[in-house]
Order: C-alpha cells, then structure tokens, then sequence
C-alpha cells in the first residue's frame, strides 16, 4: 500500500461536508435553516467562487464552531478519513489560532487563548487507532494587526513540540499596503530557528518576488511558472518547493482549466524546481488527495513518473517527517528485506 504525504491543508477548510452539517443539525439550528436540505448545502459549499476572496469568506463558517470544545470532534474525524481513505502517513494542519479564540473577548485576552488552541489541536491530533505523523503551521493573517502575528509566531517558536512552522494566509492581494511588516515578522521567524511557508504567487494579485527569500517552501507559487518563470533558476537554487493544489484553482476562478497547469509542473520540472501535490480545502472541495493525483493523470497534465518524483518530494520537504527524506515504502522494504550483517573477526 502506498502512504503519502499532505503537506498545505487547512484546519477550516479539511472538514468534509457530511461531517459539518451532521455538527450543524446538533449544534447550529439557525445555520441548518438556511438550506431545505443536506443536497442543497454540500452544493452550496463545494461549489466554485469567482474569486479567492469570495471563496476564502467560507472559511469563516467553520472557524465560527471551531472552539476549544469542538476542535477534538473535528479533528479526530479528519485524522480517521485522512488515515482510512487517503493513506496519508504524514500530515501538516494549517490555521490562525486567534481565529479560533472568542470573538468577545479582548485581543490581549484572545491572544493569550491561543495557546489552548494549539495545546488542543496537537492532542486531538495523536489518535492511536490511526499513526499518522502530524504537525501544525500556525498561520499569520493578512486582515490581523501586527500585534496579533508578532505574538502567533511567539506562539510557534514557544511550542516545537506541536508546530513546524509559521504561514501567512489571508487573501494575497492585501499583502502590499504592509509588506514591511511581512519581511520583519518572516526575519523574526528566521531568526529563532522556525521553518517558514507563506501563501504566494497563487493568483496574479499575489506576486511578491521580495517575500521570496524569506521561505522554504512556497505555498501554491503557481504565478512563478505561469507568469515569472525567470524567477524558477533562484527558487531552484534555494530548494524551494511549490505546494501545489490542483482543484483550488478551480474553485476560486484562477485557472479557468485545470490543464493550465501542465505549463506548471513542466517549467519547474525542467528548472528543477520540486513541487508537492497537496490538497488545501479538503473538505471544502469534497476531495481527497488520491483524486488529486488521479486528476492530473487522467488529464494528461503529469505522468506516472513525474508523480512519484512529487510524492517523493512532499516527504523530502516535510518539515516534522523524523525520517530524513525516506517514504514509508523505503522504511518498510529496510524492514522486510534488511541488509545482511558482515561477519565480524574479533580481534586475537
């Protein structure tokens, strides 16, 4: 059995739609009564948006019932379909705890929340009954003062234990009007040992070549190929990888075609630039990441190979995998077919 790897998945948005409106019918009668049934609203929630903004508003509907008491019920039923359905053997959540916080309170008050959130979700994460490796990337937002970021990337560095990095989210099209603060908040990063992914260069209105340097890995960077593929030789050189998520790209009106893409991966392919297949929205999308790969193969957008060379690099780029670049199916054969131990002459 083959075993993957997700690495750019959203907390909001991995929540499949049976599972929502289940919690919805228990919990939120008000929410339920705006749809006659659960058909109507799993459309109205996996259908595409004209554009990111307009999609990223649905974000805000799971993060609403997305508390400290309710975490453990999601997350645990996200780890079981990530496990049973996916084959995932290793997994990286991304959120904005303060999103997660009380709306009433404070922002001092709410900050201070925070670290519940993560203590929670790291829990909730380690379910027995299905070994997956888990970690989180807390997510910077680019609607919260710099306040709020500064203290979600103390936040990090203060738990390692359950972080491996810090993101930027938000919509990209708002990151001009404070790229100073993005450049100091990702120095900062730096500077205490975090790794660092920020979603960039998704969509046209997200081209910042100067936020580049500060990361590891690119979250989506699509509009780097697309549009700027002069820019692939230093991405290449920084050993940067691409977190690509076919199927977003549909729904939030970038791509009009997902065949667009196959310019994507042979640019960086031929640049040798690595790029991780990923998911993003799982839920919102009513995907799993093996429909992913089957897309783009059915599409004839990459092929056997260039697939296992991207399976190959979600692992090697993975920032919490603790087995260097190795796959599980690499683990396995060590442990099926070990090399043969030398004789060993003691010395006389």
């Amino acid at each position: 059995m083959a075993l993957y790897a997700e690495l750019h998945r959203h907390l909001g948005g991995s929540v499949v739609p049976r599972i929502l409106w289940g919690y919805f019918e228990r919990h939120s009668n008000e929410l339920v009564k705006n749809f006659q049934n659960y058909q109507e609203f799993e459309e109205f929630y996996t259908k595409p948006r004209n554009t990111l903004e307009e999609y990223l508003e649905l974000h805000t509907l799971v993060e609403s019932v997305q508390t400290v008491e309710t975490l453990p019920y999601f997350i645990y039923r996200l780890v079981r379909g990530a496990y049973i359905f996916e084959n995932l053997a290793y997994l990286e959540l991304r959120y904005t705890p303060y999103l997660r916080t009380p709306e009433h309170l404070s922002q001092s008050e709410r900050i201070d929340k925070m670290a519940e959130i993560v203590d929670v979700v790291g829990k909730a994460s380690k379910v027995p009954e299905y070994p997956i490796v888990t970690s989180q990337i807390l997510c910077m937002h680019s609607r919260l003062p710099y306040e709020v970021n500064k203290a979600i990337v103390d936040l990090a560095a203060q738990n390692r234990q359950y972080v491996c990095a810090v993101d930027v989210a938000g919509g990209d099209s708002a990151y001009s009007e404070r790229m100073d603060e993005w450049k100091k908040l990702y120095e900062y990063a730096l500077s205490v040992g975090l790794n660092t992914t920020g979603h960039l260069y998704e969509t046209e209105a997200g081209c910042h070549p100067e936020l580049l340097p500060y990361l590891m890995r690119i979250g989506h960077g699509i509009q780097i190929p697309l549009l700027t593929p002069d820019l692939l030789k230093d991405v290449a050189k920084r050993g940067q990888c691409l977190e690509v998520c076919p199927t977003t790209y549909i729904k939030t009106g970038t791509l009009q075609d997902i065949r667009q893409l196959k310019l994507v991966f042979e640019r960086c392919f031929d640049a040798g630039v690595d790029i991780a297949i990923c998911t993003d929205n799982a839920g919102l999308h009513n995907v799993r990441l093996p429909f992913e790969y089957e897309n783009l193969l059915t599409y004839d957008i990459i092929g056997f190979e260039m697939l296992q060379a991207c399976q190959d690099a979600a692992f090697r780029h993975a920032f919490a995998w603790p087995y260097g670049g190795e796959r599980p199916a690499q683990l396995l054969n060590g442990l099926l077919h070990p090399q043969p131990q030398k004789a060993v002459m003691a010395n006389r």
